[in-house]
């Protein structure tokens, strides 16, 4: 047992990283359904929303945001929620963890080296046409995922897309799951109905025919998804080692959209790690996701104890602001499994939020 990791479902895998090397991979994308009023708290306005993947993977490589001026954060009675990106790159830097971001298809290009997959941004998915070359950008992740997999001991994948949780479901409605009022989000409160009818509206476009079932995974990504879907499903189905899937809702819809095209897929072989804000999220359902996924698909929840930081921007973590974002829960993870012990990894945090 590691303190601030709780497991639910097997612990084989966990306990066989131990002794190995992992790299990180920070995934970004964009998808204009971000910029719909009130759909995602991950910017201090709907337009800025899409300048957040990028500011996020600058902020881990050079410790400030060079794309805007404004830190993607939430603010609440003048105490400002330190952005997930910040936990990340405090969890490599004392895990030592190596790290490669991925640009998916993102519409503001971070001023980071990047491994690009030259996948266009997603369109608002109220079009019904919001990714235009999800195979490309597939082929593209199965093509690094190989590579990555010869080079490492095992993969920590994570994210940053605005606006995620509501592609998410939109790809897992497609492909026959019942996801409404179940996915996550950045803020207290949930908007469902309003993420609800973006997605019906843009299934409505895309001409799918839900009642006739075995909805083509690549069909449901390029009507109502992202450009971090298929480049993660890549990636995972590229190579055959071990992987941590760093993140909740964005990672279910990946897991479907792998278990549609490999539907004889190994999933213990993957685990998911996520932040204890997600697991504890009152207004969403990670569990259930899951297990209408697979059951042998196993999820790690880190709690790294914020009631007892002396930062009050982390505190608020625990009334649901960010919860989750850029691989933080799964970064945080592969610290604690490295052997960095749960007070040292918080302290780090706030020595970096501060």
């Amino acid at each position: 047992m590691i303190k601030g990791i709780t497991t639910f479902g097997s612990d084989k895998l966990l306990n066989s990283l131990k002794d190995l090397e992992p790299v990180f991979l920070c995934v970004i994308g964009t998808t204009e359904t971000s910029k719909i009023p009130n759909i995602s708290g991950a910017g201090a306005s709907p337009e800025l929303t899409e300048y957040t993947p990028a500011a996020d993977v600058e902020l881990m490589v050079h410790g400030n945001v060079l794309c805007t001026d404004n830190i993607a954060q939430t603010v609440v009675d003048g105490t400002a929620a330190p952005t997930p990106a910040m936990i990340t790159k405090a969890s490599m830097e004392i895990g030592d963890i190596p790290f490669v971001i991925v640009d998916a298809g993102s519409k503001i290009k971070p001023n980071v080296s990047a491994m690009s997959f030259y996948g266009e941004y997603g369109r608002d998915i109220r079009t019904g046409k919001s990714v235009l070359n999800p195979l490309e950008i597939f082929e593209n992740g199965k093509e690094l995922g190989k590579e990555l997999d010869i080079r490492h001991d095992y993969l920590v994948i994570g994210e940053s897309i605005a606006g995620g949780t509501t592609t998410a479901l939109g790809v897992l409605k497609a492909l026959g799951y019942s996801a409404e009022e179940k996915v996550s989000g950045s803020m207290p409160t949930n908007p469902h109905d309003l993420k609800t009818k973006v997605v019906n509206e843009g299934l409505k476009n895309s001409g799918l025919n839900l009642e006739k079932g075995n909805i083509d995974p690549f069909q449901a990504i390029s009507a109502v998804g992202d450009p971090i879907i298929p480049a993660i499903a890549g990636l995972v189905i590229g190579g055959n080692g071990k992987i941590i899937l760093a993140g909740a809702t964005q990672m279910i819809a990946v897991c479907a959209v792998i278990k549609a095209l490999k539907p004889d897929f190994d999933f213990s072989r993957i685990n998911i790690a996520t932040t204890i804000y997600v697991a504890q999220d009152k207004t969403a359902d990670l569990f259930d996701l899951a297990s209408q996924i697979d059951e042998d698909l196993t999820i790690h929840i880190v709690n790294p104890e914020f009631e007892k930081s002396n930062n009050d921007g982390l505190k608020l973590y625990l009334d649901g602001f960010a919860k989750e974002g850029a691989g933080a829960g799964g970064a945080m993870f592969t610290a604690l499994v490295r052997g960095v012990s749960l007070e040292k990894l918080r302290e780090k945090i706030e020595n970096l939020c501060e």
